[in-house]
């Protein structure tokens, strides 16, 4: 099986909709492809962010650790989806573990690279900003909802 070009990958991807070819080509050179196996931890808490994934095919589980209460599980995320907005934003560090629930295939973005991108071309930076928001405000609802089916049974208010 040939291996696939970064851009073409990007392309298919719903998060980089819309930016265009050349925007495309641009970034392309900070990707890589990926894989994970299941089970395997993509990153840990703390760890430098220094990268995002785009999600091609498996699933991801984004995961904190309570002292008493073992890993919880914040969000499951699978094919087109990113993960890791942490790159972003200083102090480029995960806020959250990030876990393969099933075999990954992903493409790696270099974040050195890709700001320095965003850095040359402020459109770009834009872009990527609103994109990343965006993914953090649905992720925001979907911990919002799990919490509340959490603690929020029985619960006057």
């Amino acid at each position: 099986m040939a291996t696939r070009d970064i851009r073409e990958l990007l392309k298919e991807q719903a998060f980089f909709q819309g930016l265009g070819e050349e925007t495309i080509a641009f970034i392309s050179g900070c990707g890589s492809n990926v894989h994970f196996e299941a089970d395997r931890f993509i990153f840990h808490e703390g760890e430098p962010a220094d990268c995002f994934y785009v999600i091609r095919s498996g699933r991801v589980a984004l995961e904190v650790h309570g002292a008493d209460r073992g890993s919880l599980v914040l969000d499951i995320v699978g094919e087109g989806d990113i993960v890791g907005a942490s790159w972003l934003f200083p102090p480029y560090r995960w806020e959250f573990d990030a876990r393969a629930v099933e075999e990954v295939s992903a493409v790696r973005l270099d974040a050195t690279c890709l700001r320095a991108k965003c850095e040359e071309d402020p459109r770009l930076g834009y872009e990527m900003m609103k994109r990343v928001a965006e993914i953090m405000r649905r992720r925001m609802q979907s911990a919002r909802m799990r919490l509340l089916d959490l603690y929020g049974h029985g619960r006057a208010g």
